[in-house]
């Protein structure tokens, strides 16, 4: 049985924007970052838990102040600034594209009395939709605030909501009209 609280996880924000398809998924992150980041702000104004997953982009040695850090030196310092975590803000590294895969994540949430997650952050049809997956066959309930996640594809990423809500039973709706 799964907890009665729900948590804000923030997905891979801590971005360089150094890769293939920086440019892309810089433009839609841009639109995303103020509902992240006030998603963010309402959690810490709750009891709400607040975690962060983020890609170590291949390096074992990092921190969360090393990616953030990072980050801040990359191509797109303004879309991180605004989402940054706090020294004492849970941190979870991945290296995959989910949130679980190999990560203490679950037995955090566990810890935590979680049972709902809401899944912010980028990219909408990756990290978002297979975390959202991994979520739902671990018996969370997802929920989705679609103006607070980003994409590199826009077609990819409706269909990604759309297998979301339908398959997942996940809760999709605007940032503001999702409870926390």
């Amino acid at each position: 049985m799964r907890g009665e609280r729900t948590a804000l996880l923030v997905v891979d924000m801590l971005n360089p924007y150094e890769h293939d398809d920086a440019d892309a998924l810089a433009g839609s992150v841009r639109s995303a970052v103020p509902r992240i980041a006030a998603l963010i702000e309402r959690a810490r104004g709750t009891d709400t838990p607040l975690v962060w997953v983020n890609d170590n982009y291949g390096d074992w040695n990092s921190s969360s102040e090393e990616l953030a850090r990072r980050a801040l030196d990359g191509r797109h310092p303004e879309l991180v600034e605004p989402v940054l975590p706090r020294e004492d803000d849970a941190f979870v590294i991945k290296a995959r594209h989910s949130v679980f895969y190999s990560t203490p994540l679950e037995y955090l949430l566990q810890t935590m009395d979680v049972g709902r997650i809401v899944l912010a952050g980028q990219a909408t049809e990756q990290c978002i939709l297979y975390s959202a997956l991994d979520g739902y066959v671990r018996h969370f309930d997802v929920a989705v605030p679609r103006d607070a996640v980003a994409h590199i594809h826009p077609h990819l990423a409706e269909a990604a909501v759309e297998m979301m809500r339908r398959n997942m039973r996940a809760e999709v709706a605007p940032a503001e009209e999702l409870r926390l």
